[in-house]
């Protein structure tokens, strides 16, 4: 399976544009992992479209609280849709194990022993500061952390989380993480 690990950074938030609609937002950074070739592709939006052929070749997207936020997001820009292509949202399958969310970086550093290098907020801080060299830095961190707790839980079957003073399991079914996806990808793009 070719997967694609995604993350976004915006240029601002929900209440500036008075909505939580993620599709009322704008998009400032935007970093893919590609399981192929094992490349990670940074960008700002004036070059999202080099995302788009790495996108298509993908046979899962992968993220964290990405079919709420992220996918939403991203199809704004995309020409064609993305939820045509199959996804795999880490937060839902924790939540549906669990029952709650749980941020990232608690996932991560019990898991992984990965820690986020700054959060949503001070991404947009960083925008609005003309700072997009930590908006990068930050956006492909936080994919890489998405990266390594996928592929921990695809070996395990659990990720873990800090309850207290106590590290506990979650279990994960990710045998439907490797079902192909019948809808096929509508290539809207001649790549």
């Amino acid at each position: 399976m070719r997967y694609i690990v995604f993350d976004l950074e915006t240029q601002n938030i929900f209440q500036d544009v008075g909505s939580n609609d993620p599709t009322d937002l704008d998009i400032s950074v935007a970093t893919v992992y590609d399981s192929e070739t094992e490349k990670y592709t940074t960008v700002t939006i004036d070059e999202i479209d080099q995302l788009w052929p790495i996108i298509e070749k993908a046979d899962a997207l992968v993220g964290y609280n990405s079919n709420h936020f992220d996918v939403p997001l991203l199809n704004k820009y995309y020409p064609g849709d993305l939820t045509q292509i199959k996804s795999i949202d880490l937060l839902e399958d924790i939540k549906e194990s669990l029952g709650r969310r749980l941020r990232l970086d608690s996932v991560a550093q019990a898991t992984v022993g990965a820690k986020k290098s700054a959060d949503g907020l001070q991404a947009v801080r960083w925008w609005r500061e003309g700072n997009i060299k930590d908006i990068k830095k930050y956006c492909e961190q936080d994919v890489k952390v998405t990266k390594d707790v996928f592929e921990y839980a695809r070996q395990n079957g659990h990720v873990k989380f800090k309850d207290g003073h106590r590290k506990k399991e979650i279990p994960l079914d990710t045998s439907k993480w490797e079902e192909a996806d019948e809808s096929a990808m509508t290539h809207s793009m001649l790549f």
